[in-house]
């Protein structure tokens, strides 16, 4: 999740991907996200195997933060919500 363009990252795991976008989108999640307003869904991973998905985040969250650009960007240029896709 972004707040904007280049904005704040924001990285997590959730087993319902739909949900979770929809709680950060409204806001209805308090702390981190809701402060920072992380309403677009720029970047997604799917996994089978949920100790494989939290591998994955702990290795992303230690990435830089340009490393974490140049792979939103690889697959999402132009930072477009992807949670409509979804739906």
């Amino acid at each position: 999740m972004a707040s904007k363009k280049n904005g704040t990252i924001y990285i997590g795991v959730t087993n319902d991907l739909i949900k979770r976008v929809y709680q950060h989108k409204n806001d209805l999640v308090d702390g981190f996200t809701k402060k920072y307003k992380f309403h677009n869904l720029v970047y997604y991973e799917v996994y089978n195997d949920i100790n494989s998905a939290i591998e994955r985040e702990k290795a992303l969250k230690a990435w830089k933060r340009k490393w974490k650009v140049d792979l939103i960007e690889s697959k999402n240029n132009g930072w477009r919500d992807l949670y409509e896709n979804l739906l």
